[in-house]
């Protein structure tokens, strides 16, 4: 067996990206169940237009709800960034022999992210390039917005 105070076993490796990409994949499965159930909501509000219930009424709160997701959604991609930039690190520094943070799944380590990577803010994410998460969600609450100003012109 190794000499623990060398460096990292290929088993402790291999245990810690396994814990890390854990976590990087339950944030994309809540990133999904995000986009499912804010559109779930608004598609029910949708359904509520066809009761004479005012349509201003209706796409003002569905605005407000796909804001919320959008958050939502854009805070879960974030946080899978985040581990993306731990799982990096710890790909680049076990190997060295380096076993500060062994286990540490603290996202906001940084010092657990290589030197070039910058903190994320939610809003970065929410309107970062590919623009997925603007298209995604700003389509539709340009939609809800346009007939919001027709049903009160």
């Amino acid at each position: 067996m190794e000499n623990q105070q060398e460096g990292v076993s290929i088993e402790e490796l291999h245990k810690e990206i396994d814990l890390i990409q854990s976590c990087i994949t339950r944030m994309a499965q809540n990133s999904f169940m995000v986009k499912g159930w804010g559109f779930t909501l608004v598609a029910a509000m949708a359904a509520l237009m066809a009761n004479k219930v005012s349509p201003g009424i209706i796409c003002g709160a569905g605005i407000f709800i796909l804001l919320f997701f959008w958050y939502l959604d854009a805070f879960f991609l974030m946080q899978e960034k985040l581990y993306r930039f731990k799982y990096e690190w710890v790909i680049e520094e076990r190997p060295k022999g380096n076993r500060k943070f062994l286990y540490d799944l603290n996202p906001w380590n940084k010092e657990m992210w290589k030197a070039s990577r910058k903190p994320l803010h939610v809003w970065q994410v929410m309107i970062s390039k590919p623009c997925t998460l603007l298209l995604f969600y700003g389509i539709p609450i340009v939609i809800g917005a346009v007939i919001i100003i027709l049903s009160y012109v």
